[in-house]
C-alpha cells in the first residue's frame, strides 16, 4: 500500500476540496475583475460620447446641461448627445446578449442577429408597415419589429432544418445569409420609390443612434428589459444546451422549453434594438466570442459580460465614427461592419463553422 506524500491530503479528507475551492474563488475573482473593468470602460466611453462630436464641449457645459440649461451651443450639444449615449449603451448590450443567446440555442458560432437575418426581418417589417399600413405609433412599430424578427428567426430555422441531418451550423448560416439578403432587397425595393421614406430612414437603414430621443428610449426600454430578463433567466439552461440535447435532457433540462424561451428573449432584444436604431450587424458576433476568452463559457457570467462589452463596442464605434469624419460622422452600423467583417472571416477559417 502506497503511503500518501507528506503534507498532502488523502482522498476524501476534509482538506482535499481546498484546491478546488481555491480555484473557484480565483475564477470568480477574475470574472468579477473583468466585469468591473468593463463597467469602468463603459463609464469612460459615456463621458467621451458626450464630450466628442463636431464641437468638443467642456466640463462647465456638461454640468450646465445636466442642470437643465441650454443657453449655450455646447450645452445644447450635450443635451442632444445624452440620449444618443444612452441608446448606444442599450442597443449595444441588447444585440450582444441576443447574439450570445442565439449562439447557445443553435450551437452555431456564426449565429448573430445580422447574419441570421433576424435584424433584416425586423427592418423589413417596420418599413413595410409604415409604407403600406401607415403605422407610425412607436409602440405599434416596436411590436411590428419584434414580430418581423420572430418571423425571420422561424423562417431561417425552418429552411436550415430542411433535408437530412437537421439544422446544422453550415445550413443555418447559409439560410440566414440568403434570407438576410432577400429581406434587405425587399426593404430597398419598398423604400427607393418613396423619396420621403428614403430620406426619413436614410441613416436608420444602415444602423444609427444619431436620431435618439428620450421618447424612443422610453418606448424601447420595457421591451429590452423583458428580453434581457428572459435571457438571464435561461442562462443556466443555456449551459446545459452546450452539452447536447441528449445529455441536457438526461440532466433534467427541458430542452425545447429552454431553447424556445432563450430564442424568444433574443428575438425581443433584436426586434426592439432594430426598431430604434436600425439593423446594426456584427455586435452579436464579435462580443460573445471575445467574452468567452475573458471569462469562459458559463452563460451566468457570459450574459452580463456580453451586455457590458456590447455597450463598449457600440459606444466606441459611435465615438470613432464622429472622430474619423469630422465635422460629419460615419454611422455606427458602418463602423461595426468594418470591424466585424474581418472577424467573421477569421472565425470561418479557424473554426470551419463547427458547433460550439
Amino acid at each position: 500500500m502506497t503511503a500518501a506524500a507528506p503534507g498532502a491530503a488523502a482522498p476524501g479528507a476534509p482538506g482535499a476540496e481546498a484546491p478546488a475551492l481555491e480555484a473557484l474563488r480565483r475564477s470568480a475573482a477574475r470574472r468579477t475583475g473583468w466585469l468591473l473593468a468593463l463597467v469602468a470602460i463603459v463609464l469612460l466611453l459615456c463621458v467621451a460620447s458626450v464630450v466628442i462630436g463636431a464641437r468638443t464641449v467642456g466640463l462647465g457645459e456638461i454640468v450646465g446641461a445636466l442642470q437643465g440649461s441650454s443657453e449655450t451651443v455646447g450645452e445644447g450639444a450635450v443635451l442632444k448627445r445624452l440620449p444618443r449615449t444612452v441608446l448606444a449603451v442599450l442597443v449595444g448590450a441588447a444585440l450582444a446578449v441576443a447574439g450570445t443567446a442565439m449562439q447557445a440555442v443553435t450551437r452555431n458560432p456564426l449565429a448573430e442577429p445580422g447574419i441570421m437575418g433576424v435584424s433584416s426581418g425586423a427592418a423589413l417589417a417596420v418599413v413595410a408597415s409604415i409604407s403600406f399600413l401607415g403605422a407610425h405609433r412607436p409602440f405599434a412599430l416596436m411590436g411590428i419589429a419584434i414580430a418581423g424578427a420572430a418571423f425571420a428567426a422561424v423562417f431561417v430555422y425552418t429552411v436550415g432544418s430542411l433535408g437530412s441531418g437537421g439544422p446544422t451550423p453550415y445550413k443555418l448560416a447559409l439560410a440566414g445569409a440568403a434570407s438576410a439578403a432577400a429581406f434587405i432587397s425587399l426593404t430597398n425595393a419598398i423604400m427607393l420609390p418613396r423619396v420621403d421614406l428614403l430620406r426619413t430612414f436614410q441613416f436608420w437603414r444602415v444602423g444609427s443612434v444619431g436620431g435618439a430621443t428620450w421618447e424612443s428610449i422610453a418606448v424601447a426600454l420595457p421591451f429590452l428589459a423583458v428580453g434581457a430578463l428572459i435571457c438571464v433567466w435561461t442562462a443556466r439552461g443555456m449551459n446545459s444546451l452546450a452539452l447536447g440535447d441528449s445529455l441536457a435532457a438526461g440532466l433534467g433540462e427541458h430542452v425545447m422549453r429552454t431553447r424556445a424561451l432563450a430564442a424568444c428573449g433574443a428575438v425581443i432584444l433584436c426586434g426592439a434594438a432594430t426598431a430604434v436604431a436600425g439593423p446594426i450587424g456584427f455586435v452579436g458576433l464579435l462580443v460573445p466570442h471575445l467574452c468567452r476568452t475573458l471569462i469562459g463559457p458559463d452563460h451566468r457570467w457570459l450574459i452580463p459580460c456580453s451586455a457590458l462589452a456590447g455597450a463598449v463596442l457600440l459606444l466606441g464605434a459611435d465615438v470613432l465614427g464622429r472622430v474619423i469624419a469630422r465635422p460629419e460622422e460615419v454611422e455606427v452600423g458602418v463602423v461595426t461592419a468594418f470591424l466585424g467583417a474581418p472577424f467573421l472571416i477569421w472565425i470561418v477559417r479557424r473554426q470551419r463553422v463547427r458547433e460550439l
